[in-house]
């Protein structure tokens, strides 16, 4: 089974699950908890804020009564009715109480008569003052001579036959007292249910009652202001006056809240009061601007504490119910509600992101690829969640994380049954061998790991220690082992910090090669720098070895570059990643050149020409390596430090070395004796010119002919 399809499986088994869990609506409290999230961060004000005010009598209003006036409560009706002669003083739109008047005021007839005068005077006052309950209420009727029986909603009765919303209609109510219902022109609904966990999230537009609509308070408001208002209900939502109300087939409208409470500006109820009855007086009011409700849509209800209206909502814990109906308002007039997404849109999109994460997450074998994958998919419902509540839409969030956690936990444990095993063999058969970049490589991809190979061009390296036959039959074997251990971890770990891969230990030689399996842009820059950098290890450790060998260990490395197969190469039940070619054989005869030169690194011509303007070298020879016909160029090179220090001794030499290419072997001669006590390769070109003098060459052609290995 590939990769992929694993992932598809792993996909659909996470939406699967996840389905499990979102359609019996056990992660509704969780989504809840997310929503509020998503309001906290997107609130603020819409269009239509502004257009409306509040009026609370809060604590300060309660103590104020009580200590300027001896009012306890509740408060007399007629200074309700002081409220509603300012409103109107200050020309607003429409009032509505959101309060409920079912009973006589305890202060007379005479208390509710003014105050009914007061609504009569105003003319387009809400009573956003009536109950309604299935059980609760002794009204079975409206009050035949209120006016919102006028109101209807076209195509209601067809829908209700269509939904689940049969709730929202009651056979029973607590109408306000005659007072208020017949002043009043419409008659509002009151009453809001909370979510399961008990916060305000929804508000029903309407209710039902005696075959008539209420509308909700915050519509209310709109209607006292817009009698002529016609109102159409379909699958769609309620249409009133050509501004749609998104609605669910339970009735419900979600609310797309301003912000904290106090978003919408509010007025203190004795604030209130206190100016109109200083402007009776002709005073000067405590609300100084005259305009403050001009135009505006007026809500009267409660604050104070004791008082029993306050409610916990997704922007704030404490949120006075009067708010709510004011942000119903405000949706409306903003036409900015919020929309449920289809069950087919989520179940789609869930789908769709869990066989994405799946596909994604089998392409990604390493933690950091695992990382980046769960990152990304993390992320995506919670940015697509923001994105759609700006445009105005709540997409289901929890479900789509709880998808992403399940794919991504079913990839997991499948990639563990499957490849875990494989893995783990792989890293620890082969991480004493091979640089930690090759094993990851192998792990990636294992199928790697059979016979064949391919053609690469490779930077080979081949070393071996000076004399080391002989160092080891001075030493016991377990102190041979000690040295030669610490000797080669040195050395391997230089290679691998370069990049180079260990193609294996011949007793104390190393064979490593550059460009496989990972490639290595600068292959022969890196297999050249890390001969260099072995030498100068070694050359620390020298003093070291000394005191155990009783001698210098000096190490000779050769370098060539070239084509050559690598891969994993031998039997079927038993193989090595390695190397097979001419570029090969030739770095290997390389290493055993400086024997003849009494050098310790040689590259080839081939190398050089890779490495450009990285190191200074110094040309050494044409040499012609036994196994094969065409001369190469050979280099020592060196880091630049060294070079200067020794500059004088290696211009002398590159003129003795023009001489002998030139077969004018006496003049080279002269040369090098100059400087061939202190320079090893300008002793052995003393000695070769010597011999040529003697004995010179049938056709000379500046080549040395190596012969031996």
């Amino acid at each position: 089974m590939t990769k992929f399809l694993q992932g598809i499986i792993a996909g659909l088994a996470g939406a699967m699950l996840a389905m499990l869990f979102w359609v019996p609506g056990w992660l509704e409290t969780w989504e809840a908890k997310t929503w509020d999230w998503r309001a906290v961060c997107m609130a603020k004000p819409g269009r239509a804020t502004d257009d409306i005010r509040l009026i609370l009598l809060d604590q300060n209003s309660l103590d104020w009564a009580k200590k300027e006036n001896g009012l306890t409560w509740p408060w007399p009706r007629e200074i309700y009715s002081v409220i509603i002669n300012y409103c109107y003083r200050s020309r607003a739109k429409a009032l509505v109480f959101d309060v409920l008047f079912t009973e006589p005021s305890a202060y007379g007839v005479d208390d509710d008569a003014r105050f009914g005068a007061a609504i009569s005077q105003f003319g387009r006052f809400a009573a956003g003052s009536v109950f309604v309950g299935q059980t609760s209420g002794s009204e079975t009727k409206l009050p035949p001579d209120f006016p919102a029986q006028r109101f209807r909603i076209a195509g209601l009765g067809q829908w209700l036959k269509l939904t689940h919303a049969k709730e929202i209609v009651f056979p029973r109510a607590a109408m306000p007292i005659p007072e208020v219902s017949k002043n009043a022109v419409v008659l509002c609904n009151v009453s809001m249910n909370p979510d399961s966990d008990g916060v305000y999230r929804r508000i029903k537009p309407f209710a039902v009652f005696d075959n008539t609509p209420l509308l909700s308070t915050g519509l209310g408001a709109y209607l006292a202001a817009c009698l002529q208002a016609f109102a159409r209900i379909d699958s769609g939502g309620l249409t009133l006056d050509g501004k749609l109300i998104p609605i669910d087939n339970e009735g419900n409208a979600v609310l797309r809240y301003r912000g904290p409470s106090g978003t919408h500006k509010a007025y203190s109820a004795a604030a209130v009061i206190q100016s109109e009855l200083r402007l009776l007086a002709g005073e000067q009011p405590v609300i100084t601007d005259e305009n403050v409700f001009k135009d505006k849509y007026v809500f009267f209800g409660f604050s104070a504490p004791g008082l029993y209206d306050l409610r916990p909502s997704p922007v704030s814990g404490v949120y006075t119910g009067v708010e709510i109906h004011a942000t119903m308002l405000d949706n409306f007039l903003s036409r900015d509600f919020m929309r449920l997404c289809s069950a087919w849109f989520t179940v789609t999109l869930v789908f769709l992101l869990a066989l994405s994460c799946g596909a994604s997450a089998s392409f990604f074998s390493s933690i950091a690829g695992g990382l980046t994958v769960s990152a990304v998919f993390f992320a995506a419902p919670v940015l697509l969640c923001f994105a759609a509540y700006r445009i105005g839409f709540w997409v289901p969030m929890v479900v789509q994380e709880m998808t992403i956690a399940a794919t991504l936990a079913i990839s997991l444990a499948v990639n563990y049954a499957t490849e875990g095993r494989q893995k783990r063999f792989i890293k620890n058969a082969f991480k004493q061998y091979l640089s930690p970049l090759v094993v990851s490589e192998l792990i990636a991809h294992p199928e790697r790991l059979k016979l064949g190979g391919e053609r690469r061009t490779l930077s080979i390296f081949f070393s071996d220690l000076q004399g080391f036959t002989s160092i080891s039959e001075k030493l016991e074997p377990e102190k041979l082992t000690s040295l030669l251990n610490e000797y080669l971890s040195e050395m391997t770990d230089i290679i691998h910090e370069e990049g180079g891969t260990v193609d294996k230990y011949e007793g104390d030689a190393i064979i490593a090669f550059w460009n496989a399996p990972l490639e290595v842009p600068e292959h022969a820059v890196c297999a050249v720098r890390a001969a260099l950098r072995c030498q100068a290890k070694l050359a620390e450790m020298r003093p070291g070895f000394k005191k155990d060998i009783g001698v210098d260990m000096m190490m000779r490395i050769g370098i060539n570059t070239g084509d050559a197969v690598v891969g994993n190469l031998g039997s079927r039940t038993r193989f090595d990643y390695t190397m097979l070619g001419d570029a090969v054989n030739l770095a290997a005869r390389l290493e055993g050149t400086n024997k003849q030169f009494g050098t310790y690194t040689m590259i080839s011509q081939f190398t050089q020409k890779l490495t450009g303007e990285s190191f200074s070298l110094r040309e050494i020879a044409r040499v012609a390596v036994m196994g094969r016909k065409e001369p190469v160029t050979v280099y020592e090179p060196m880091f630049r430090g060294e070079y200067e220090a020794r500059k004088s001794v290696l211009e002398t030499f590159a003129r003795g070395l023009e001489m002998f290419y030139q077969g004018r072997f006496a003049d080279a001669l002269a040369i090098f004796s100059d400087i061939s006590k202190i320079d090893a390769p300008a002793a052995a070109y003393e000695h070769k010119c010597r011999f040529f003098l003697e004995s010179p060459p049938a056709h000379w052609n500046g080549v040395w002919v190596m012969t031996s290995k």
